[in-house]
Formats: C-alpha cells, structure tokens, sequence
C-alpha cells in the first residue's frame, strides 16, 4: 500500500477512560471499513486525573468525592454500559477497587510503541480490558509487566525501568503538549497530525474522516483538507 494511500492517527487516550475503550472499538471498525486506506495508529498518553497518588485511590470513594452520589454514578454507569455492549465491552464497573494513577501505564504503552504498532495495539488493548471487563489495577506493577509480557514485549526491561523514572519526563511533556494543543478530554483522533475529530464519534464518521484525508493527501492538498 502506497504511502500517498496511508495515514496516521494519533489517539490521545487515557486507559481508565471509558469512552476511550468505545472509541478503540469504533476505530477498528473504521479502518476494517476502509480497507483500501492504511492507517497506522500510535497511542499518545492524556491523564484524566494526574493528582490521583501513585498508589492509586480507593475507587467507591473517588467516583463519590467527583460525582456527589451513588446515584449519581449510577446513572453513569446505565449511560455508558449499552454503549459498550454494542461495541463488545463487557463493562464491570463494580469489579474495580482501585482509581489508580495511569503514568505508570502510559509509560509502558510508549515503551510498547518502540516495540512496533502492532505491539502497542495489543497492550493498549489489553490494559482496557483488564481494566473495564477484569476490574485489575493498572497502577499494579506486576499487572503492567504481565500486559507488556501477554502483548509481545520483554516483559523483563519493563519490570526492570517501571521502578526508576524512565520516561516520566518524556510522558508529562506530551501530555503537557496534549493540552497546549486544547485537548481538554478524550478520546481525541488526530489525522496526520492536522485534524482532530473529539471524542468518541460512531465508527462512519471516523471512515469518513479517514478517507477524507487520505484522499487530500494523495491529492497534495492537506494543507486545505476538510
């Protein structure tokens, strides 16, 4: 596939952001939908809450101090979990314990991105499962290494940097980026790093972007593309 055919989308994702997990499903139906467009995907790091302390929060207790209610929540809950099962989620919302600070996680999604696409979509995969369908903890090192292991990394390198503080810097400026770019929520697909279409629209409508686009591209016209 030429590279005048292809594009790449950046998704600004958080891996406890529920919306995100229904935007990677809405994504891979508009790219099995375009199938004559090569898109290659790349993960970039949003935190939903950075203030959240490296051991994470009791999650009850979070959803109530953010929300107000249980009632509340669980209107939350009732909105997002249909829109899941038509994607395939299984969301069990009641199985996490933990709200836990995801640097950690997203540091291990970039490592995974230097291991090649295909790596850093089963991870990125993976982490929102165990999230929303197994209520694991993300901040849990051993769950990090053992979703790195189960995607194809060397699940050893990861065990051995996740203690130290390799790339925290380097995930914070992109995030930091993330913002000053006015990505204020997520999912956020970037389109060859021109185009944003926020949140997480219906599978059409990501096609349809992505081939709006690969389109200007082939023509040379990106610059004044949609």
């Amino acid at each position: 596939m030429s590279a005048e055919n292809s594009i790449t989308v950046d998704v600004v994702s958080d891996v406890v952001c529920p919306w995100c997990f229904i935007g990677q499903k809405r994504l891979d139906k508009a790219i099995a939908a375009v199938g004559d467009v090569g898109v290659h995907v790349r993960w970039r790091p949003f935190q939903l809450d950075p203030t959240i302390p490296q051991g994470g929060m009791d999650r009850r207790q979070y959803m109530l101090g953010k929300f107000g209610s249980e009632e509340r929540i669980r209107q939350i809950h009732a909105r997002i979990e249909p829109l899941g099962e038509a994607e395939g989620i299984r969301f069990a919302f009641g199985a996490i314990k933990v709200a836990p600070n995801t640097l950690d996680a997203h540091r291990v999604i970039r490592w995974a991105g230097a291991a090649g696409e295909d790596v850093q979509n089963r991870l990125v995969r993976r982490l929102f499962q165990l999230n929303f369908e197994e209520g694991a903890n993300l901040g849990d090192h051993a769950v990090l290494v053992e979703a790195a292991r189960k995607a194809g990394m060397d699940a050893s390198v990861v065990e051995t940097l996740l203690p130290t503080d390799a790339d925290v810097d380097a995930v914070r400026n992109e995030i930091a980026t993330a913002s000053r770019m006015g990505i204020t929520g997520v999912p956020c697909f970037l389109l060859e790093g021109k185009y944003a279409v926020m949140g997480a629209q219906d599978a059409d409508t990501l096609a349809d972007a992505i081939r709006q686009v690969a389109q200007a591209k082939a023509r040379g016209e990106l610059e004044t593309a949609i």
